[in-house]
């Protein structure tokens, strides 16, 4: 079954890029993926734009309305995600773990739904 690892994280300055601080935070992201990409649970995954880059919308009575920036106000931010095949959820919540967000962040668990 296909879980869906939602990253939010609150929107804190990042280590400029480079920095020893920027080296050992990518580490650790690449670590994870390569345990995901080894252990064979990975699909895909994405980091993703700050969300003042993102765009929202709603259609309404057939009228396209769009805003910049996320719909909600949250304090914390999805910031990217991981797909992953896993016999269940608690399979699903060991991998999660991993992630370095969840340390200082919150990460979403949730599976994907089957329509076919």
């Amino acid at each position: 079954m296909q879980y869906l690892a939602l990253i939010y994280s609150k929107p804190e300055p990042t280590p400029e890029y480079g920095s020893p601080a920027f080296v050992e935070m990518m580490q650790e992201w690449k670590d994870v993926t390569e345990t995901y990409v080894k252990d064979g649970v990975m699909v895909s995954g994405n980091a993703l734009q700050p969300v003042e880059a993102a765009t929202s919308l709603r259609l309404r009575d057939g009228k396209l309305e769009t805003m910049d920036g996320p719909f909600a106000e949250t304090k914390e931010h999805l910031g990217g995600y991981y797909l992953l095949e896993c016999k269940d959820l608690d399979e699903a919540i060991k991998y999660a773990a991993m992630i370095p967000t969840a340390r200082n962040g919150t990460v979403e668990v949730r599976p994907i739904m089957d329509v076919g």
